[in-house]
């Protein structure tokens, strides 16, 4: 009976390892399935961002006048 006994001391290492690989795909499952809206969310304020910086180009190019004057005659 002993010598069963004695086959036991690596089990708490094993167990430790399976739950440590169950967390780690838990974890790996709640990143890929959170990242297309942390993707959608960062294309959105991308597309902001450029918008705003090409009407802002725009309406500081378009407040001069063909001569150059800024008050468009």
């Amino acid at each position: 009976m002993g010598l069963f006994r004695k086959g036991e001391d690596g089990q708490d290492l094993a167990e430790y390892c399976l739950l440590t690989a169950f967390i780690a795909l838990v974890a790996l499952g709640l990143i890929l399935k959170t990242s297309g809206g942390i993707q959608g969310v960062w294309s959105s304020a991308n597309t902001t961002l450029a918008t705003t910086a090409s009407q802002s180009v725009s309406s500081a190019a378009g407040g001069q006048g063909s001569d150059g004057d800024a008050r468009g005659r």
